[in-house]
Formats: structure tokens, sequence, C-alpha cells
């Protein structure tokens, strides 16, 4: 018989921007789906209108897109399976929860949300809580309680209902989830979940059940928040007459300090972000930092989340994604929670800077520029780059570590100064601008430093003293790759000048 395809789902529902703890579930299917030469699904689950958002279906779509994350079958790929959004498949649902109702798996609840409200009040105040279950609902209003006349009766006049699944008594449902091993739940702990609602929408549980089904889903990988849920979907597979995916339940992200899942509060007090994409709120106008817009590169952000929880089990850490698919398993996959580290998320970015080819991060270095209305040859930023980004994490960086490649100081390091320029620095300082400014040979860096040692050696200076007030004079501090070089790419006019602005400038 031939092996079922592997197909996986990211099944989000567009109630706000997607957290990072989403990002890696989707990663997570991707790089599974990929690794079996699967497909990736992207299902929009949208059943509860009343937390919808505006703007967040094109959000996660976007977020993928930058990620890398190539979505197979979705909404705006089609496929076979379409419609991809849950409440463009709203007809087909109910058939399902008729079935189960028929079948006596389900029944009928009329309820009113005010009188479970009520009852939810009264177990609170005995220290209880009220759980719709086989225990309370023999004395609730529902087609188990009421006779067939009076559910018809209800039903045409229109009364609120819910379909409810009807939980069997103390029987154990056990499940191999493929991180965790062997998983069981007594059905006695479980209540009647609702699986339709009286707007005509099914709940995430008939709905996700439905469509897995139906879009030939394999395997559910998905956060370990959905664990409770997996015995009653077990079961729904089991009362519709189909046959279930395998599960895996992912583990939480957890904050950086303390304990719990990581929170966009703890980025807001920590200063990083825990979206991928900057996102703006609609209704209150909220502004959320991401990822992208944080200057982080996109294969650096995977890289990082797919440690996040698995590991390859070798010492290896920087991994492309076509390097992440042929290396992870499942089964690599740890259950207990992964602590996110701030600090570990830049350490990547700076490992993708350094790796990167000069020419792309000159590509981006000089989209930086242009935002500052500096323009200038492509290969003298690539050099730049090549001389200054073991220094930096961030695009960004690399105007702070070499802003006197493009600009002449405008200001001058206190400390340096204090540190460097002594009495008397100022008029070796002239003299060099007069020997160089006399130096006839070719302006380059090899030249410049001969020139500039024998002028040195003729009159005995300390090196270390001249050179570090050199450095002040061209750069605006006591930093910087090879100030020859330095030199040779600013230009003898603009070396000379900033030599002589600085002896102006600089007060002792």
């Amino acid at each position: 018989m031939e092996s079922q395809k592997v197909r996986v789902r990211f099944a989000p529902s567009p109630t706000g921007p997607l957290h990072i703890g989403g990002v890696r579930t989707a990663l997570f299917n991707y790089l599974f789906a990929k690794k079996n030469n699967g497909d990736f699904l992207l299902r929009i689950e949208d059943t509860d209108q009343t937390r919808f958002v505006p703007g967040a279906e094109n959000y996660i779509m976007e977020a993928l897109e930058w990620c890398g994350i190539k979505v197979d079958e979705g909404i705006r790929e089609g496929g076979p399976h379409a419609p991809y959004r849950q409440s463009e498949r709203k007809a087909m649902y109910k058939k399902y929860a008729d079935q189960l109702v028929a079948a006596g798996d389900a029944y009928y609840a009329f309820d009113t949300p005010e009188e479970l409200d009520q009852l939810r009040t009264a177990a609170e105040s005995k220290g209880e809580t009220f759980t719709y279950n086989a225990e309370t609902r023999v004395s609730l209003c529902n087609s188990l309680t009421i006779t067939e006349a009076e559910v018809k009766a209800k039903m045409e006049r229109g009364d609120h209902y819910v379909i409810r699944f009807k939980m069997p008594s103390n029987v154990d449902v056990s499940e191999v989830d493929m991180i965790r091993g062997l998983v069981t739940f007594n059905t006695d702990r479980l209540d009647d979940k609702v699986l339709f609602k009286s707007d005509g929408m099914p709940t995430y549980h008939l709905a996700n059940v439905v469509d897995d089904h139906l879009m030939e889903i394999s395997h559910v990988i998905r956060g370990e928040e959905w664990l409770p849920s997996m015995p009653l979907h077990v079961l729904l597979y089991e009362k519709l007459g189909w046959k279930h995916p395998r599960f895996a339940h992912l583990p939480l992200i957890l904050k950086p300090v303390g304990k719990g899942k990581l929170s966009k509060r703890d980025g807001d007090k920590m200063g990083f972000p825990v979206f991928p994409l900057l996102w703006t709120d609609p209704f209150t106008g909220e502004i959320s930092k991401g990822y992208r817009e944080d200057g982080y590169f996109p294969d650096a952000f995977v890289n990082m989340l797919a440690f996040l929880g698995w590991n390859p089990g070798t010492e290896q850490e920087i991994f492309s994604m076509d390097e992440l698919i042929k290396a992870f398993d499942l089964e690599r996959v740890g259950k207990s929670g992964s602590k996110f580290d701030p600090e570990k998320t830049k350490w990547f970015n700076h490992q993708y800077m350094l790796r990167k080819p000069d020419s792309e991060v000159a590509g981006l270095f000089k989209e930086f520029l242009a935002g500052r209305g500096i323009t200038c040859d492509d290969s003298y930023i690539q050099r730049v780059v090549s001389m200054i980004k073991e220094r930096a994490v961030f695009i960004p960086d690399l105007w702070a570590q070499g802003s006197y490649f493009f600009e002449e100081p405008s200001e001058y390091d206190e400390q340096s100064i204090k540190k460097r320029w002594k009495e008397g620095v100022p008029q070796m300082m002239s003299e060099i601008g007069d020997v160089l400014s006399s130096f006839d040979g070719t302006w380059e860096a090899s030249s410049i430093k001969e020139c500039f040692s024998e002028f040195m050696n003729s009159k005995g200076w300390g090196f270390g003293l001249v050179m570090n007030a050199f450095r002040i004079c061209i750069v605006g501090a006591a930093m910087g790759p090879d100030l020859f070089e330095i030199c040779e790419m600013i230009g003898k006019e603009e070396t000379l000048q900033r030599i002589d602005k600085a002896v102006k400038t600089i007060v002792l």
C-alpha cells in the first residue's frame, strides 16, 4: 500500500500580528514538509469573526514571505483544496455537525449565554468550576434532556442554540505524539466542546478537523497549547469515520527571564521585537517593533528560530534554509520550553553579516546611505564594508563604524581627546600635514605609510602618541581600521583638510 504524501499546514487566525512563536510553528512545518518532499499549506482560520483584525491576514503572508517560507497551497497560491480561508468554506461544515448529531455523538444545546454565566458564577461562589460535561448536561437544556418535539419547536422559533460534542464517559484516549511520545487523556476530565455556533460558523475544533481531513493533511504540527485539544480531535476523526493525521506539539518559547511564555510585554520591557515585521494596531495606532525593520537579516532570524526547541545534534549553529531542511528532524525537538535569548539573536545576525558577500552587504548599505543623501561608487562602498563589517551587527552599525569614509567628523570624541591630544600634538599634526601636502608619490596606503614612517623616524617621535592623534583628526575618535587605508580612500585633499580642521578646532 502506498504511503500517504506528507502534507502539513500552518493555520493562524487573523487576530493581530504573527508572534515569533507562530513563525516558528510555520517554519517547523515547512522544514518537515520539504525534508519529506511534501506540501506546505497556509490556511487562514477566521471562523471567529468577532476577533478579526484588518491587515492581519496580509501581515501573516508577508511575514512568511520575508522569512523565505514558501507556501505551496494557500489564498494567494490557490490549489486543489481551495478556498483556503475558513470563512469562505462556511457552507461545508454544517453537514458534518449534523452527521455527528444524527449518530448520537453530538447534540443541540439551547442554554443561553446568560444562563451559562449564572451557572459559572454560582460554581465560583462555592470555589468550584462549572463545566458542561457528562455530569452536568443531564440537567441542562439540550436535545438529550428535552423531547424531539421541543427541539423542533425551539429551532423553528429561532431560539439560540449550539451543537456540542457528546464526550463519552470514562474512556482513555491514547495517542502517540511525535515529540512527547504516548499521551493519554481520560474523557471524564474533558468537557463537551461547542462544535457549531448559533451564527452558523463552526468553532476551531470542528472546522480544523474537517479542513485537515478534506485537505489531506498527514501531520499536524502545532504549539503545545493545543495538546489538551488532541483527544477531542482524535475522537472527532473517529466518530466521523476518518483516519486522523499524526500529531506533534511543539514546546513553548519562554521569557528570557522569569517563568512563562514569551510575550509582547517582555519585548517592550527589554527592547527587542516579538513580531517578525513592524505592526501598527489599526484600532489604537500602537506600533510594535519588527525584526525586519530592526535590521535583522531574514536568514539570521530563521536560523535563530530553528534553534528554539530544536538542535541538530552537532556543534554546527549556522544553517542556510537548505541545510535546515536536510538536518531537520522532529525527534530532535525537545519537550520542554526554550528560553528566548535576545543577545543570541544579535549574535546570529552578526554571524550572517560576516558570512554574507561584501557585495550583498554593500547593496544594503548603499540603500542606507541614499537615505542620508549620500551617493558614491559601488566599489568604494564595497571596500568600506570589507574593512568594517566585522564590527557590525546591523546595517546601520556600518554607518556608526565608518561614517568618516563618507563625511568629515562633525565632532571629536571627548575621551579620545583627553587621552590622546596632549600638549605639542597640534604642532606635530601641522608638521605631518605639511609633509603629506608635499608628498608627490602615488596616494595609496603603503606609500603614505612609508612617507609617514620616514618623517616620524627623522623626528624621533613616539609612534603611538602621534598615530592616535592622527586618527582623531581623520576619524574623530580612537577607532577604525588601518589609518593609511582610510587616508588612501578619502583622498589626499580630504586628508589634509581634516588635519587642518582638527588642529584649528580641538582645544586642549
